[in-house]
């Protein structure tokens, strides 16, 4: 399978005494939803704002589509980071038009089907919703995008478990089968059934990369045993 995210040697410190990757060496194809996995403070963010070109490698390389991460792969890379990066007080309808002016693959139809789904109208400011709420329209406005890596950071952390429900139906349901969907938690229970494959990373190092399946069968375990397991959770 062609991989559409390569990692060779991708290494990221942040100081002398301070490494987030290390050495790290992996191949991810089109197609799969992929967990990448790990307690906090284990390099899945930096893993991702690597992928999304917000930073640069230390050592070694990334590649989306056989290219470094720069103004070519920005079109093809839909990412939500973990906090959200919206002026409290704009409005919905200020989002459509910001990400239809910079994204030539946004579905801006797309976008106002699920935004009506929940009852948020155009004219809403985001001061007005909850939580909850503003992080299903910012994953609704990442996954409206015709992109080919989707990279979501903690998309189910700190909402309810209805919401989780919600945001997980929007993911499995708002891509295509040529793209690959990279799922950043440390929440593996709520998350493990929709996963192709899962990364295990801790303290920056690569501990594991299979598929769901094959651990269910060659460990006898869900994945959530297994990460209790290796991370001693």
């Amino acid at each position: 399978m062609t991989a559409l995210l390569e990692c060779n040697n991708l290494t990221k410190r942040y100081t002398s005494s301070k490494t987030a990757l290390n050495h790290i060496n992996i191949s991810l194809p089109a197609g799969r939803i992929i967990g990448l996995l790990g307690p906090n403070g284990s390099g899945k963010t930096t893993f991702l704002k690597l992928a999304a070109g917000l930073l640069s490698p230390t050592e070694g390389e990334i590649l989306i589509h056989g290219q470094k991460p720069g103004p070519a792969t920005k079109a093809m890379v839909s990412y939500l980071p973990d906090r959200t990066y919206f002026d409290s007080f704009r409005k919905v309808k200020h989002l459509l038009d910001f990400f239809e002016t910079f994204y030539a693959d946004f579905n801006k139809e797309k976008a106002l089907h699920l935004l009506n789904d929940l009852s948020i109208r155009p004219d809403d400011r985001l001061k007005s919703m909850s939580k909850g709420t503003k992080e299903k329209m910012e994953l609704i406005l990442t996954m409206s995008r015709e992109a080919s890596v989707y990279l979501l950071d903690e998309p189910i952390g700190g909402v309810d478990p209805a919401a989780r429900d919600y945001i997980l139906n929007t993911i499995l349901t708002n891509y295509n089968e040529n793209a690959t969907i990279l799922i950043s938690t440390h929440l593996i229970q709520d998350i493990e059934s929709v996963l192709d494959d899962v990364i295990f990373i801790k303290n920056g190092e690569l501990v594991l990369y299979d598929s769901s399946e094959n651990i269910r069968i060659k460990e006898q375990k869900s994945v959530d045993q297994l990460f209790r397991e290796v991370f001693r959770c």
